[in-house]
């Protein structure tokens, strides 16, 4: 997989030197890649906070002098940027006409933590992005480097159809970015004991004797498998139990992990194991994710 050519930065029209925009000028320097810094301003919002037009054109105004600044500076350090200011009364589809526009093939953006009440009313747009968007999407939610030093490619070791190409996927972006940014690989996978019950067709979750150790055996071994193919040292390996969610959150909480790679699914982003997992993972406030497309 090359490395992303083209990154389109979202941004609010409060937000300023965020970990997201600072990840993706790092990111854009290290490589040469074109940089679009757009900020997004809510029209329903905008006006419903504002009942003078001219408070809505100051803060209109003000956000145009800041890109004009910001683009003057970035362009001084070498990156090749442009900018945009977009008001607009639907986030998501005017994202998703700027990602075609561009020809962008990668959106980076600040994770938006919402209370679970909202979530249950309300899909949040980072949600909306894991299943909309056609490219990658990078979710920030904080940095210790501007460029990541250890990435880890999250793998489900599905064995048929679009799930193994997606693991073959995610390895790759994982490597790309790890050469791109000097940055240590890794590879992890969850074993979730709960994902291989049977079910009993109505009558219950039926647990077959020694089916859990059996299928946790096969996967331990796909997994290294998969690990010996990608040449990934053994101490780089990471296989986890557990709950999906929780097993990557806790990983992260006591590594230096910035980065994790993992896939989800277009057609929908939150049932499948992939896409259900990833969306709950951006949730957590020291999980950067990067999340990749499966094939259509």
């Amino acid at each position: 997989m090359s490395q992303f050519k083209r990154l389109l930065v979202m941004l609010g029209p409060q937000m300023r030197h965020t970990p997201a925009l600072q990840r993706a000028a790092a990111l854009a320097q290290s490589n040469g890649a074109l940089l679009d810094i757009q900020v997004f301003v809510d029209d329903i919002d905008t006006f419903g906070l504002m009942g003078e037009s001219q408070a809505r054109d100051r803060l209109l105004d003000d956000n145009r002098q800041w890109l004009l600044d910001e683009m003057e500076q970035m362009r001084d350090l070498g990156i090749d940027v442009s900018t945009d200011l977009i008001l607009t009364r639907d986030l998501l589809d005017s994202t998703l006409q700027r990602i075609e526009h561009l020809g962008c093939d990668l959106v980076v953006k600040d994770v938006q933590h919402e209370p679970a009440l909202k979530r249950l009313l309300v899909t949040p747009l980072d949600w909306q992005l894991l299943k909309e968007s056609p490219v990658a999407v990078h979710l920030v939610s904080e940095i210790r480097c501007p460029l990541p030093r250890q990435i880890a490619a999250a793998v489900d070791l599905a064995s048929l159809g679009a799930g193994e190409h997606l693991d073959q996927q995610v390895i790759g972006a994982a490597h790309a970015l790890a050469l791109q940014c000097n940055a240590e690989m890794h590879l992890l996978h969850v074993c979730d004991a709960a994902r291989t019950h049977l079910a009993d067709f109505g009558a219950g979750t039926v647990t077959m004797p020694g089916f859990d150790g059996s299928v946790r055996k096969a996967q331990r071994m796909a997994f290294n498998r998969l690990g010996d193919h990608h040449g990934i040292a053994l101490e780089h390996r990471h296989f986890l139990e557990g709950p999906a969610t929780q097993a990557i959150a806790h990983y992260v909480s006591h590594s230096r992990t910035d980065v994790i790679v993992m896939g989800t699914h277009h057609h929908d982003a939150l049932r499948t194991f992939l896409g259900g997992t990833t969306a709950h993972v951006v949730e957590h406030p020291l999980c950067n994710v990067l999340a990749i497309k499966a094939p259509r």
